[in-house]
């Protein structure tokens, strides 16, 4: 519980942000499966680039793990055209 009014405060900025975070992770999971189901479709493909690229931008994932899941999506759909 916290003591202080800036301590309260400080809680009510902090749930916010972790409803935030959780809503984008949760649109981002989504986008991802989306992608993954429809590799062949370009533009889920690119839907999932650009969902994956807002998470990174905004801080819900790193830089180098929105590039390794872009990098896995390319190499799926690669795959799946190449068929």
């Amino acid at each position: 519980m916290a003591n202080t009014r800036s301590a309260e405060k400080q809680q009510r900025q902090a749930e916010k942000a972790a409803a935030r975070n959780r809503a984008g992770k949760s649109r981002l999971r989504s986008a991802l499966k989306k992608a993954r189901g429809s590799v062949t479709d370009a533009n889920a493909m690119s839907a999932g680039f650009s969902e994956i690229d807002k998470a990174a931008k905004k801080g819900l994932i790193k830089g180098n793990t929105a590039d390794r899941y872009k990098s896995r999506l390319a190499k799926a759909s690669k795959r799946a055209t190449a068929k």
